[in-house]
């Protein structure tokens, strides 16, 4: 790859991020400014998730769900989708932190948290994957996969759109305008009754619910994320991209893995939100970047040990986190292509084990990266800049999964 070219092309993208973002604090000199920041974090063994004021650490709500939950927080913020694959259930909690967009500037709305009254059941639901003004959960055993519209959820009510999956699948949907981008699964295969059949490809399918073209062959298709207007799902192949194509639905493009690469596929991705990049596993002890207009896509970087957790900043878009089991967080410059900075913030967590056994995992907040010590029963507070500890936040039992949502806006 041409590191030059990829490297003047994210440098461009982050000066025009940081004129914009200076324009807007000019026009917000008119008014009053105001900030709150949340963490939602469940509990390991306990089917509990709490509500904490990240600003001093107290409990603002506890919500009882049915069992272990992985936490998501919708585009928006307003919501997190608590998913609870064992208990065949998804509860939703209003975060009460809204954000309303007025062109040069941008009003901040707080309100209680609350567990909304309404709940998504079906067969394994696992992958929830929010985009703009809804979010979609996808039942791997339920053969479905339900788009559920945010505004109405707020209200109280469900108003949900059901893609067939064609089986029961371990798999993803992701909304592309009026597509819907859907795994397939290898319907020849013959699974035992424990089992889930494997995922070998991609399809688009319209507003109909009927397929457009040819499934993208994406052996074991795992892991999803959208970048500006592009979508990538990680195969054993390579990354298979989806760019916009108009009326006749998106266009698949798989971009190989370059030849040189060692052993290993991509099977996590995140987006990034203000430049047009993927980041991405490769292996349990790399992570690869991705630009999938560059002449040479991908970019390699090598870890001391294997990832435990991993996650972009969204106040700092050149910026992203990887924790190690050694307990070091490494800071990544995506633009540079390689770690900067790096400070040990937790004991060794061995990623030996079941693949749920408590280990940290990782969210921003005010610039801070707060992360779950399920070992200590603490959320650690770290400053994105000195990587040192700053306080901590003691939380009962076992924290685990952590969002975080929040931010600065107008009050008037």
């Amino acid at each position: 790859m041409r590191v030059s070219l990829t490297r003047n092309r994210l440098m461009a993208a982050f000066t025009a991020i940081v004129l914009l973002a200076g324009c807007g604090a000019r026009a917000d000199e008119d008014h009053e400014t105001k900030e709150a920041w949340r963490l939602f974090v469940a509990d390991h063994t306990q089917p509990i998730v709490r509500a904490i004021d990240f600003s001093d650490g107290k409990e603002l709500g506890r919500y009882d769900v049915k069992g272990y939950a992985a936490l998501t927080a919708s585009a928006s913020g307003q919501t997190v989708f608590a998913t609870q694959s064992d208990h065949d259930i998804v509860h939703v909690i209003k975060t009460g932190i809204e954000f309303s967009d007025h062109g040069e500037h941008r009003d901040l709305d707080i309100s209680d948290a609350a567990l909304l009254p309404v709940t998504f059941e079906g067969k394994r639901p696992f992958h929830v994957v929010p985009h703009d003004d809804h979010a979609i959960l996808f039942y791997d055993r339920g053969g479905k996969a339900d788009i559920i519209d945010e505004e109405t959820l707020l209200e109280g009510n469900a108003e949900i759109r059901t893609v067939d999956t064609t089986k029961p699948h371990h798999g993803v949907a992701v909304t592309m305008g009026r597509h819907v981008l859907v795994s397939v699964p290898n319907t020849d295969a013959v699974a035992k009754p424990d089992e889930l059949p494997p995922r070998i490809g991609l399809r688009v399918i319209d507003e109909k619910g009927e397929q457009v073209g040819n499934v993208a062959k994406c052996t074991d298709l795992h892991g999803e994320a959208t970048s500006a207007r592009l979508v990538a799902v990680g195969c054993k192949e390579g990354i298979l991209v989806a760019r916009p194509g108009g009326i006749g639905g998106p266009k698949l493009e798989m971009l190989p893995y370059p030849v040189d690469f060692p052993s290993g596929y991509t099977g996590t991705l995140l987006g990034g939100k203000a430049m047009q990049f993927f980041l991405g596993n490769y292996g349990e002890d790399k992570v690869v970047l991705i630009d999938p207009d560059a002449e040479q896509p991908y970019r390699l970087i090598e870890l001391p040990t294997r990832r435990i957790d991993f996650l972009l900043d969204p106040a700092q878009p050149r910026i992203a986190y990887v924790l190690t089991e050694d307990g070091d967080l490494h800071v990544l410059d995506v633009v540079k292509g390689e770690i900067v900075r790096k400070a040990n913030v937790t004991a060794p967590y061995s990623k030996d084990g079941h693949w749920r056994d408590p280990r940290p995992r990782l969210a921003v907040a005010d610039r801070k990266i707060a992360i779950t010590d399920p070992h200590h029963s603490l959320v650690r507070v770290v400053d994105a800049e000195s990587l040192k500890e700053t306080r901590t936040i003691p939380v009962e039992g076992q924290p685990f999964s952590i969002v975080a949502v929040g931010g600065s806006g107008a009050s008037h």
